[in-house]
C-alpha cells in the first residue's frame, strides 16, 4: 500500500510518516498543498491523507482539482476542530472520510484501513504469527480453537508486535502509535497493558510472550 501524506506541521508529519512505515505502508510526506497535488496527480497512491489548512493550497482545493482532473485516490481530511464548514467542503468535494486533531494512531490507522477496504485494496482482517492469529475486526486472539478477547488499548500493542515479527518495538513507539504524538502517557501506562497481554496469552495456553529487551523494548517470541 501505498499513501500521501500531506500535512504541514513538520513535527507532526515525521510522526505520521514513521508510524505508516512502521506499519508496513510506503509513504511519501509533503508539507504543502502545491506538492501535495504534484504528487497526487501522479496516481501512484493507494490513500490520500491531507491536512485542510496549509501553505500553497489547502486540502480541499488540492482534492477538488484531483477530482476535477479525474484522479479518484481515497482521500480522509485532517482537520481542525473548528473547521466545521471545510469538513462540510471536502466531504461533498470527494473526501472519504475526514479526522479532528488531535486524534489516536489508533483510530488513524483504522480509518485509513477502512478508507482503503472500500477501494478493495485493504490489509488482512487476521494477523498470524507461528500458531497465534489475532483478529482486527472482533480484537481477539485465536489460538487451537480458543479465543480470548482484548480490550482496545492492548489490541493495538498487540497488533504492533505481530506486524513487526521478530522486531524489538520501543515503549516510545507504542506510546506514539496508540496515544498518539503528542501524549504525556509514560512507559509505565505500556507496561501494564503488555502485562496484561501475557496473562492471556497463558490462559488460552499460547506458546509465545511478550520478552522486554532491557534499553530496547518489546519483542513477541516463542517461550524458552
Amino acid at each position: 500500500m501505498r499513501i500521501l501524506i500531506a500535512e504541514d506541521d513538520t513535527r507532526l508529519l515525521k510522526s505520521l510518516v514513521h508510524i505508516f512505515e512502521l506499519n508496513h505502508y510506503a509513504v511519501d510526506g509533503v508539507d504543502n498543498g502545491n506538492d501535495a497535488f504534484d504528487f497526487a496527480f501522479s496516481d501512484e497512491y493507494d490513500g490520500l491523507v491531507l491536512d485542510i489548512m496549509m501553505p500553497g493550497m489547502d486540502g480541499v482545493t488540492v482534492l477538488k482539482k484531483l477530482r476535477a482532473n479525474g484522479i479518484t485516490t481515497p482521500a480522509l481530511f485532517l482537520t481542525a476542530r473548528t473547521e466545521i464548514d471545510q469538513r462540510i467542503e471536502g466531504l461533498d468535494a470527494g473526501a472519504d472520510d475526514y479526522l479532528p486533531k488531535p486524534f489516536s494512531t489508533g483510530e488513524l490507522l483504522a480509518r485509513v484501513r477502512a478508507m482503503l477496504r472500500r477501494k478493495d485494496n485493504f490489509t488482512p482482517d487476521l494477523l498470524t504469527f507461528g500458531t497465534l492469529s489475532l483478529n482486527c475486526s472482533t480484537y481477539e486472539l485465536v489460538y487451537d480453537g480458543r479465543t480470548q478477547a482484548l480490550s482496545g488499548k492492548e489490541f493495538q500493542v498487540m497488533e504492533m508486535l505481530m506486524r513487526s515479527p521478530s522486531i524489538i518495538v520501543t515503549a516510545e513507539q507504542l506510546i506514539t502509535h496508540i496515544w498518539g504524538w503528542d501524549t504525556d502517557v509514560d512507559t509505565s501506562v505500556v507496561y501494564v497493558h503488555v502485562s496484561n497481554i501475557r496473562k492471556k496469552l497463558d490462559q488460552i495456553g499460547v506458546p509465545l510472550t511478550i520478552k522486554f529487551v532491557r534499553n530496547a523494548g518489546y519483542l513477541l517470541e516463542a517461550k524458552q
